[in-house]
């Protein structure tokens, strides 16, 4: 019983959002969206334990066609760099989040996202890396990212290819960094945070599980 119960402890401790283990891929689509005064974005994050080379990779939406918007501007993207591909005009996309120079901007992609649409993610080879499918008009209860960008509120939200009620929108002062853009769009571009400030309900269910497992192993060293 003791162990069981020791097990449980330890259990609310690593499955809580601050401590998910999620096997997710090197390269994930962490922010999106899909209209704006400053243009729609979709933002790209290496979330691998090496840097991986953009050369011949590609972007596309809902007709999955690999090349179809080339990403081998990006060059070299690092150990938690986050790139971004835009509508927009890199320089006036820039400008109006005031991004600094080392941020990676591609812009001018033509292939509009729309209210409901996929981003796809393809390798120099035409494998498909990552895929976002949304749509809160076919998945209930998911963001509309109109003028507010959707974010993860953990690694496991990335895992899966199709949206989740986990994707939450943008609002200024958040626990990702989000503020408001010079056009008012708000969000993160260029910075992803991989793990949120837990609320203060789950810093309690944190406390409480040590607290139990303190307990069980003071209990088991008396004896």
């Amino acid at each position: 019983m003791k162990k069981t119960l020791c097990g449980v402890g330890v259990a609310m401790l690593l499955t809580g959002p601050a401590f998910s283990a999620v096997s997710v891929a090197d390269i994930q689509i962490t922010e999106w969206m899909y209209s704006g005064g400053s243009g729609e974005f979709v933002e790209f994050t290496n979330m691998g334990n090496s840097a991986v080379d953009f050369a011949g990779w590609s972007y596309d939406d809902e007709s999955r066609l690999a090349g179809v918007f080339d990403l081998s501007g990006f060059g070299l993207v690092g150990v938690g760099e986050s790139v971004i591909i835009t509508e927009s005009a890199e320089a006036d996309f820039r400008l109006d989040w005031s991004l600094a120079a080392g941020v990676k901007v591609l812009g001018g992609y033509t292939n509009n996202l729309s209210r409901g649409d996929e981003i796809n993610l393809f390798d120099a080879s035409g494998s498909l890396v990552d895929r976002l499918t949304y749509g809160d008009q076919v998945f209930a209860g998911t963001v509309r990212t109109q003028n507010a960008t959707g974010n993860p509120l953990s690694a496991a939200d990335l895992a899966g290819t199709t949206v989740t009620a986990n994707w939450v929108l943008a609002s200024a002062g958040d626990s990702f960094g989000s503020y408001a853009a010079t056009s008012g769009d708000v969000g993160n571009p260029g910075y992803y945070v991989a793990a949120p400030v837990p609320e203060p309900e789950t810093y309690a269910m944190m406390l409480a599980g040590l607290a139990l497992v303190g307990g069980i192993v003071r209990r088991r060293a008396m004896r």
